[in-house]
């Protein structure tokens, strides 16, 4: 049997639509973290008219959550915001920093889509900061330390002109971003060759900054996403070190094959573990939670040692 570097949770998919004590089609695409000790799923659901809210569950061990009984974040209601989140609001990452929980988010309307940022420091309340982005504008995730006095994100233009290529942005007040760079393209003839974005937020390790992306491959019978894992240097996050030629994850479950959106694994959010594995948590097709355990080193020597250029 071929080596698997990450191993799937024997009893996904973890957290189903039929789970949530309120009406949805889908739970999927889920921001993570843990907060006095417990682990926090922050998921993307479509109501029934299409559009996307955000719930919350919660954890004791990672695996077994328990969904809140209402949504967390709906579309906003205030001038500031209803305008740019009418059509939903959608694949939250979360960072904390600064003693506080960021969360990025996609806004979509008739505008496009954007992204805003809100934050909380206790996951009872939340508070929208601003919108942190102009359309078109998607899958942004912000490092969890500062880089000197500046905060780091790595960001996904929704657009075929770079084409759909990471970048690395910069800000000392988390609401105006610039000196952008482009740190990774997909790559002709391969595995994500036909776009690339930031999964979830970077984790640190002692050779580098640790992403787990995501890539998209076209068939002939439609896209496939998978997930892939790339290092970024600790003091310098737009220099790529390594992206790991072979992907890590690929829709093979039939939760995963089959569902809202056919043929996708793809995490927002990933939870590091003092022994040193980590938990990568995906929605499969874009409709379930999974869930998958990895060791870091592995992740890390895979970029390292089985690398394709970043460019």
């Amino acid at each position: 049997m071929p080596f698997r570097v990450v191993r799937r949770y024997e009893n996904n998919p973890i957290l189903t639509p039929e789970d949530i004590p309120y009406p949805v089609e889908t739970v999927h695409n889920a921001g993570m973290c843990k907060h006095e000790g417990r682990y926090i799923m922050l998921f993307r659901a479509h109501r029934a008219n299409g559009r996307s809210i955000l719930g919350l569950a919660e954890s004791d061990d990672g695996y077994k959550f328990t969904p809140r009984p209402e949504p967390f974040m709906v579309p906003s209601r205030e001038d500031s915001f209803a305008e740019y989140e009418a059509f939903g609001v959608e694949d939250p990452r979360i960072t904390f920093i600064d003693g506080e929980y960021l969360i990025t988010y996609s806004a979509y309307s008739k505008h496009g889509v954007r992204i805003g940022l809100a934050k909380t420091r206790d996951w009872q309340t939340v508070e929208r900061v601003a919108f942190i982005s102009q359309a078109d504008m998607r899958n942004v995730v912000i490092f969890p330390e500062k880089f000197g006095e500046r905060y780091a994100r790595l960001d996904r233009p929704h657009s075929e002109i770079c084409p759909w290529s990471i970048w690395v942005s910069y800000s000392r007040d988390l609401l105006h971003w610039g000196d952008s760079h482009v740190a990774m393209k997909p790559v002709p003839y391969h595995w994500d060759e036909m776009k690339i974005g930031p999964g979830a937020p970077p984790i640190k390790t002692p050779r580098g900054w640790l992403h787990i992306y995501h890539g998209v491959f076209e068939t002939m019978a439609g896209a496939v996403y998978r997930l892939g894992v790339a290092l970024h240097d600790l003091t310098d996050p737009s220099k790529v070190i390594g992206v790991g030629d072979r992907w890590i994850l690929q829709p093979q479950d039939p939760w995963e094959v089959t569902g809202y959106v056919h043929n996708v694994v793809f995490s927002c959010g990933a939870v590091p573990e003092d022994d040193g594995t980590v938990k990568i948590y995906w929605g499969g097709a874009d409709q379930v939670m999974c869930v998958g355990t990895a060791r870091i080193d592995d992740l890390v020597d895979l970029c390292l040692n089985d690398s394709r250029p970043p460019m």
